[in-house]
């Protein structure tokens, strides 16, 4: 029985969160370059046990193609062929981030905070992403 991994992928940065092992939380876990991806999966995986990867997929309020779209297709096709072991699922995304931003309103976060932690919003939205992924289970 593994954890479901959520990816958020950015062109810079991209955030990654986790569920709990019984898979009923989901957690921000940290913010990566993008560029590392590949490895940081890699060194993940091997450390724990991972059943389903979660994948943000943007797509415009009137469901056209965003800049991150394509990208976001190459990356599940790389993932199934890197890990066929592993559910590859692609969820909608739509709002995360500004659900994310409301989320560090509500705790508090200043504003100059929330500029400064922009990493914080990414794993804060693949958090976002887990637990939409979760609730349709």
């Amino acid at each position: 029985m593994g954890r479901v991994l959520a990816i958020d992928l950015g062109t810079k940065r991209t955030g990654i969160a986790v569920t709990d092992i019984l898979k009923i939380t989901s957690n921000p876990l940290e913010t990566i370059r993008t560029m590392d991806l590949d490895k940081y999966l890699k060194d993940y995986t091997q450390r724990e046990e991972v059943e389903a990867i979660v994948i943000g997929y943007p797509k415009s309020l009137d469901g056209s193609d965003t800049n991150m779209t394509q990208p976001t297709i190459r990356l599940k096709a790389k993932l199934e062929k890197a890990y066929p072991e592993k559910k590859v699922v692609l969820v909608d995304e739509r709002f995360t981030s500004k659900m994310a931003m409301q989320s560090m309103i509500t705790m508090g976060s200043k504003k100059k905070d929330r500029k400064e932690k922009a990493g914080n919003l990414d794993k804060i939205s693949a958090a976002i992403i887990l637990q939409t992924y979760l609730d349709q289970l």
